[in-house]
């Protein structure tokens, strides 16, 4: 009798362990041959949770694509093999109006992303969003320009910060132009004397309070998710007066919540609100070698029981089994201040 009352409290306290130590892989996954109290690893509490995923980021390829690091991203993106991937916009070059030069970089860059072996959510830019000639080319292609989605108890809101009128947005597209010829005739050092340069719209965007109520009501009906992700091109919150997404922070402020996004081409980390404000840097755009963070990378989000995880890694630090980048890596750079000008 003592000693089946013994058996059965060892067998709890067996489990009561288990279960402190967190998810177990079921009974059938881990076997093993070994007798002794010792034991050549460390622990059997796998990190196995049933509601554990992971997703990929990636960012700007603009203001002057460099050929073929983004198929390499996308190769390496298959190595990893996300559930989904996002990204935080300036996929295509733009700041056009001709519809069949948009057409031919819209379809160039989704015959790239479709090789990815998972969904890939757009996010619209500046450059994919320059006038609104190009906004009835995203809707007539992608349907919506904002939007959100929940996986796996997970709710995900990608904004658009390029929410303006339409005669602002026209004036907007003019004054680049204008920038733009004053570069290619001064330099870059004419730039910041434009009136784009200077303007809000160009650094922070606008979101408008249709955008803003938008969000609002899907906070709202999403009250009990796990997490959720904020992606958007420009760093909003950063303009003077802004209004529309202060509202969205004060919706998501009793809950836990991280913020990606672009626009910058140089990776940001900061802490706003007790939260994660995280800025990525380029997945082929320019770099700008003054920039100590300017450098090709993809982000890894793992979100699990105990929270969520954030990797970056170098596209330069991701080789397959033959020891060797994939698509051709090996030739190119991905940190201007370090290779550019090997």
């Amino acid at each position: 009798m003592h000693f089946r009352i013994l058996t059965a409290l060892l067998a709890l306290l067996t489990l009561a362990a288990c279960a402190a130590r967190g998810p177990q892989a079921d009974a059938g996954s881990f076997q093993h041959d070994v007798t002794t109290a010792a034991r050549p690893w460390t622990d059997e509490a796998f990190d196995a949770a049933p509601d554990k995923f992971t997703f990929a980021l990636f960012s700007d390829l603009t203001g002057g694509e460099r050929a073929g690091v983004f198929e390499v991203a996308v190769e390496q993106l298959r190595l990893l093999r996300p559930e989904l991937i996002v990204n935080v916009g300036d996929l295509i070059e733009g700041g056009t109006t001709d519809r069949e030069q948009l057409t031919r970089e819209w379809d160039a860059f989704d015959e790239r992303a479709r090789r990815a072996n998972a969904p890939v959510f757009y996010a619209g830019g500046n450059h994919d969003l320059t006038n609104p000639e190009m906004w009835d080319v995203w809707d007539e292609r992608y349907g919506r320009r904002d939007y959100h989605f929940v996986y796996r108890d997970v709710l995900f809101l990608v904004l658009d910060t390029e929410d303006n009128t339409t005669e602002a947005q026209w004036r907007l597209h003019e004054i680049r132009d204008e920038a733009i010829a004053a570069v290619e005739a001064e330099g870059w050092d004419a730039f910041m004397d434009t009136e784009y340069g200077r303007s809000p719209e160009r650094r922070y965007g606008r979101i408008g309070e249709r955008q803003q109520g938008y969000f609002l009501d899907v906070i709202a009906e999403n009250a009990d998710v796990r997490h959720t992700f904020v992606l958007l091109h420009k760093p909003i919150w950063e303009r003077d007066g802004e209004a529309s997404f202060a509202a969205i922070e004060r919706a998501l402020a009793t809950r836990r919540y991280t913020v990606f996004y672009g626009h910058e081409h140089d990776y940001q980390y900061d802490i706003r609100n007790g939260r994660d404000y995280i800025g990525l840097g380029t997945t082929g755009g320019v770099q700008n070698t003054s920039k100590a963070m300017a450098v090709d990378h993809v982000t890894l989000v793992t979100v699990s029981p105990d929270g969520v995880d954030i990797a970056n890694l170098k596209l330069s630090g991701i080789f397959g089994k033959d020891g060797r980048i994939p698509a051709g890596g090996e030739t190119l750079c991905f940190e201007a201040r370090v290779c550019g000008d090997q």
